[in-house]
């Protein structure tokens, strides 16, 4: 499907934007370390080529164009561990809901904190597996699942307790869908270099400190299970995204619990993509006329 390695969406010293193909030195699997890239022509999720034209990489922006994703996906409750610290059973089926196109932004940029999530406490972080599906697909089964797969990112679910549980009226996505609230990147993998998505480490920094630290291979619903069961009689289209869910270590299952405050930077990674970091900025009270 993807000819490319690991895809990125990258502002080049000469003031354009591309896509290209991240180039990485001898060993380095972070993206985030990328200082150059082999400029794509094409559609990435159709015909395309690979160039020998290297740009040089000025700033790593979300790795997909905001026209270029159709819809965000997401799971709730998808880590064994993380169920059981959110003193909740485990689910039967997926616990899905939306964020909007608005969430997503780049691996570096700050996280928008407005008026109304300042309201009252119960901001947290969650590291998750994001999916980026390639082609079109519907009632695939699970064996064939991953080959409807563009490639693997990492992404923060950023998520305020409060309005995600308390004050949506039974629904999560107001806690969860504010502008800026689903940094992913910093690249895109592809699928052809990590073929088995349930065997890698994803964590969390807050500050520096280790949060979150786990492995994949804790969800309860699989990559590929996911996909199969979201594609029963629901088409999934090329550009469509899953956050595949968290593991155990967020701010809400501490005692006490642990939120996140203004000027906090966040540091999400999954082994064979790489990091994001981006810095919690609230916005501030506009003077009165």
């Amino acid at each position: 499907m993807a000819s490319f390695s690991r895809l990125v969406r990258f502002l080049a010293r000469d003031g354009r934007t591309y896509y290209g193909d991240a180039i990485l030195p001898s060993g380095v699997t972070d993206i985030a370390r990328a200082t150059k890239a082999k400029v794509i022509k094409g559609d990435i999720f159709g015909k395309h080529d690979v160039t020998d034209q290297v740009a040089d990489v000025r700033l790593l922006l979300a790795p997909l164009a905001r026209e270029d994703v159709k819809t965000v996906r997401c799971l709730g409750l998808n880590y064994e561990q993380h169920a059981h610290e959110s003193k909740m059973p485990l689910p039967k089926y997926p616990v899905l809901f939306y964020k909007p196109v608005t969430a997503l932004t780049g691996p570096f940029d700050a996280i928008p904190i407005g008026a109304l999530a300042q309201e009252a406490e119960g901001l947290d972080y969650e590291c998750e597996l994001v999916v980026v599906i390639g082609k079109e697909a519907r009632d695939v089964p699970e064996s064939r699942a991953l080959d409807y797969v563009l490639g693997y990112a990492v992404g923060d679910d950023v998520s305020h307790r409060e309005w995600q549980l308390k004050r949506g009226g039974g629904q999560w996505a107001l806690g969860k869908g504010f502008d800026g609230w689903a940094p992913f990147g910093p690249g895109i993998v592809s699928s052809k270099i990590i073929k088995d998505p349930q065997t890698l480490r994803i964590s969390t920094k807050l500050n520096g400190k280790t949060v979150q630290d786990s492995s994949t291979s804790d969800m309860i619903f699989s990559v590929a299970k996911t996909i199969s069961f979201l594609s029963q009689g629901t088409t999934l289209l090329p550009g469509d995204l899953i956050f595949t869910g968290t593991p155990q270590g967020v701010g809400s299952g501490r005692n006490p619990p642990l939120w996140l405050k203004d000027g906090d930077i966040v540091e999400v990674g999954l082994e064979g993509a790489g990091t994001i970091v981006n810095k919690v900025e609230f916005a501030k009270s506009r003077p009165k006329l």
